[in-house]
């Protein structure tokens, strides 16, 4: 297996809506400037990954240009080539890849979202060390729900259940080699039904697959090998042992919940070598 040393990183940035309930919370043109303990959530996500000491560059995806004065550090690193802005489309997958045409087919992807404020360099190397020991074209990050919980009580987060354990996403996807990429044509097809899996389930992969994740027959892994069926594409699971990576800005409570999260573990905070 060939050796990955780094990889670009792909953050996609805009608002899935218009009026996003974050975004009119904060009093932000956009959801991803959202102010969280005092510093925007993309600039927390874009130092996270530049601190990981595994990202060779950063593409990003949206906002929509004539929203970027609303971050003033955002456009200064675009503006020295920090980052490298792109437009976004009208849907994430659409924007996903948009963004990947940007990339050489060779180059190994990560790709995350502006509103993982939780975001730190030890899940990002985590992930993409873990990623690259994966016989696969793909790799998707989850987080047991369990976790989540005990970590964080009472928290509300999108739960995908399966026999052998119930998992939360955590917006991170790797994307190996160029096969890999073909995955998000099949997203495409299933990001309108992320908040209810048992349709995306059954729409996507057929009517016998949603009875046997309705009576929990099916595993995460059984889940996987049928969308690597479907889609074509080599995918594999990658289980974060860290909780908050299940944990991302979707709704405006979110913002207390993420701040409180920052607060307690402020000692813990990071610089841009990525030491603690």
């Amino acid at each position: 297996m060939k050796k990955i040393d780094k990889f670009v990183a792909l953050v996609l940035a805009a608002d899935r809506t218009a009026n996003d309930p974050v975004a009119i919370k904060s009093g932000m043109v956009c959801k991803a400037f959202a102010p969280i303990c005092g510093i925007p959530m993309i600039i927390r996500v874009l130092d996270a990954l530049e601190a990981s000491g595994m990202i060779r560059s950063i593409i990003l995806c949206g906002p929509p240009e004539s929203m970027l004065p609303g971050c003033t550090e955002l456009e200064q690193r675009i503006g020295r080539g920090d980052i490298t802005w792109v437009p976004n489309l009208d849907s994430p997958s659409r924007s996903a890849n948009r963004g990947l045409e940007h990339i050489d087919e060779g180059v190994p992807v990560l790709l995350t979202t502006a509103d993982h404020a939780l975001l730190t360099p030890e899940i990002v190397q985590y992930f993409l060390r873990e990623s690259s020991k994966a016989d696969s074209d793909a790799t998707v990050g989850l987080v047991k729900h369990e976790n989540v919980m005990a970590k964080f009580p009472g928290t509300k987060r999108t739960v995908i259940r399966f026999r052998d354990g119930n998992f939360c996403g955590c917006n991170l996807y790797t994307f190996l080699n160029h096969h890999g990429r073909d995955l998000v044509s099949f997203w495409r097809r299933a990001e309108d039904l992320r908040k209810h899996p048992w349709r995306l389930v059954g729409e996507i992969l057929g009517p016998m697959a949603i009875l046997l994740y309705l009576l929990r027959i099916s595993t995460l892994n059984q889940a996987l090998n049928a969308v690597s069926a479907k889609a074509g594409v080599r995918s594999r699971a990658v289980i974060i042992p860290y909780a908050r990576a299940g944990v991302d800005v979707d709704k405006a409570e979110d913002i207390v919940l993420v701040e409180s999260i920052l607060e307690e573990a402020m000692p813990l905070s990071f610089n841009k070598n990525g030491t603690s």
